[in-house]
């Protein structure tokens, strides 16, 4: 099972580094228009240090906050340069030897990564924007 949720996770971590190398830098600053939203830089912003924040706590074993080193989320290659560190340090993480809370903290990290790709559905839709091929595979956008 622990295998598993790692590959649900390296799949689901693919799928945001697809869309922003897909996305060009200007859609960063892309909103719902008409709508209460942040940007789509926000949405990545909080990706990014769901990321750091759980791994943090699946490698600590508990909880320890959020935090995001991303200060730069409309900037394309430093949003590319942090799904790529992030990545690396989830792929780090031996999955096999998980407690049950170290993979309680996995699974939110899985939730909360695709719960804000059905965000970001919503921000391409809503922007007229297109999907890389692996969103069209996954999700049938």
């Amino acid at each position: 099972m622990n295998q598993q949720l790692k590959a649900k996770l390296d799949r689901s971590f693919k799928l945001t580094y697809d869309l922003v190398v897909h996305l060009d830098e200007a859609s960063l600053n892309l909103d719902l228009p008409s709508l209460p939203s942040n940007r789509i830089a926000g949405q990545l912003w909080c990706i990014v240090g769901a990321r750091e924040s759980y791994t943090k706590a699946i490698v600590m074993g508990g909880w320890k906050g959020f935090s995001c080193s991303l200060s730069t989320p409309r900037v394309k290659p430093s949003v590319l340069a942090s799904l790529e560190a992030t990545h690396t340090q989830m792929n780090e993480i031996d999955f096999a030897a998980l407690t049950d809370i170290q993979v309680e903290f996995a699974l939110d990290l899985l939730e909360h990564e695709i719960q804000h790709h059905g965000q970001l559905i919503r921000f391409v839709y809503g922007n007229r924007l297109t999907f890389p091929d692996s969103w069209n595979k996954r999700y049938t956008v």
